[in-house]
């Protein structure tokens, strides 16, 4: 069965810790996430600045959930990830239990990197296979094939055992029996659990450039609505349950360190680029890997941006982010948690939604409909 985690006092010391590994072999043209590609030889000295970073909390926690995430952990080597072992073991202790979380390239997965990811207390691998189309694998520019991304999974679900797979969809030029024959192919291989995200266009990277210069172009609104009903409809039929907007599992393998995310509870985050949440204060590091270094390394705040979130905006995003769960949200649970009731925040909207049949009352629980989930982020922005 999935774990119940509740949400916890804006004050409470967190219990998951989100580290982020900037380095990858290269930049994949839709990716714009914090990463540096062909700068391995600063591997041995982010290491030394994370150990410092981390030196930072006071005294050694105990924690639910770890979450090593990229970039690409698995870029790393088996040495050098015994040595981010030793550097967080040195400040963080797991709670019995606890799910430790790593984001890995089919590319690097061999039998001794998932020894060494076992040894850093890895229990659960989040596989970028991305698609088992490999002209899509291409056009998406990632550095793997179709018969590598299957050889991969099965190898780390052997040595690991618990095995989450990413996968694309809406990429360029893609049809609806392709991925279709994507969702086919990666249900056969039976994961525990299945993350689909339709590609974004993001501002700055190389598909955004493209796309402006007509090279490229996106899958329109009704094509992109049927993938995402084909990967609801074709998990839910094989036994991987939709528990939030992106996210499909089999029974008791809910990501429970992403659940603290949805939950607005408290967590830690180390690394260029890395978010946190403390105190009710949230704040990101600096994105540039070398800046977060030099930071860090002079003795100050590597942070670049922070916010301190008042009782009213904490509770509107708890409302927010807990409605991406399909189970949606226990209303007597939330208000006693945000001290105030959904009605004194947004209850007009709410209303309106109910009323529009995009969400739905189930005893205590309010949840996004079949139809709210499918324009969850624009009610998201009404909410807000």
């Amino acid at each position: 069965m999935s774990v119940a985690l509740p949400y916890l006092a804006c004050d409470a010391d967190p219990r998951s810790v989100y580290i982020h590994i900037p380095f990858c072999r290269h930049r994949c043209g839709y990716c714009n996430f914090t990463l540096v590609a062909g700068r391995d030889e600063l591997i041995e000295t982010f290491l030394d600045v994370l150990e410092v970073e981390l030196a930072r909390v006071e005294g050694t926690r105990e924690v639910d959930t770890i979450f090593y995430g990229g970039g690409t952990p698995s870029h790393l080597s088996e040495s050098q990830l015994g040595r981010l072992g030793e550097v967080v073991a040195a400040k963080f202790v797991l709670a019995e239990g606890a799910e430790v979380s790593a984001e890995c390239n089919p590319a690097d997965i061999t039998a001794e990197k998932l020894a060494g990811l076992r040894g850093l207390g890895v229990n659960r691998i989040s596989l970028g296979v991305q698609s088992f189309n490999t002209d899509k694998l291409k056009r998406l520019e990632r550095d793997h094939d179709a018969e590598l991304a299957r050889r991969s999974f099965e190898l780390s679900m052997k040595v690991i055992g618990n095995v989450s797979m990413d996968l694309i969809f809406a990429a360029p030029n893609e049809t609806l029996e392709q991925w279709q024959q994507d969702l086919e192919n990666a249900i056969n291989l039976k994961p525990s659990h299945l993350s689909t995200y339709e590609l974004t266009w993001e501002k700055g990277t190389t598909f955004w450039n493209r796309k402006r210069r007509g090279e490229l172009s996106d899958a329109d609104e009704d094509l992109r609505v049927g993938m995402y009903q084909a990967a609801i409809d074709r998990c839910s039929a094989a036994g991987l349950k939709q528990y939030e907007v992106s996210s499909f599992a089999s029974k008791g393998n809910r990501c429970r360190h992403n659940i603290q995310y949805w939950l607005c509870n408290p967590w830690f985050g180390f690394g260029p680029g890395a978010a946190r949440f403390e105190g009710g204060i949230r704040s990101t590091n600096h994105r540039s890997t070398t800046t977060w270094i030099k930071r860090i390394r002079a003795g100050e705040s590597a942070i670049q941006e922070s916010e301190s979130l008042s009782d009213r905006e904490r509770a509107i995003e708890r409302l927010i982010f807990g409605l991406r769960m399909v189970d949606g949200i226990d209303v007597d649970a939330f208000e006693a948690a945000s001290g105030c009731t959904i009605g004194e925040l947004v209850g007009e909207t709410i209303e309106s939604h109910l009323n529009r049949g995009l969400m739905q009352r189930n005893g205590a629980m309010l949840s996004l409909t079949s139809a709210g989930i499918m324009i969850s982020d624009s009610i998201a922005c009404e909410l807000l």
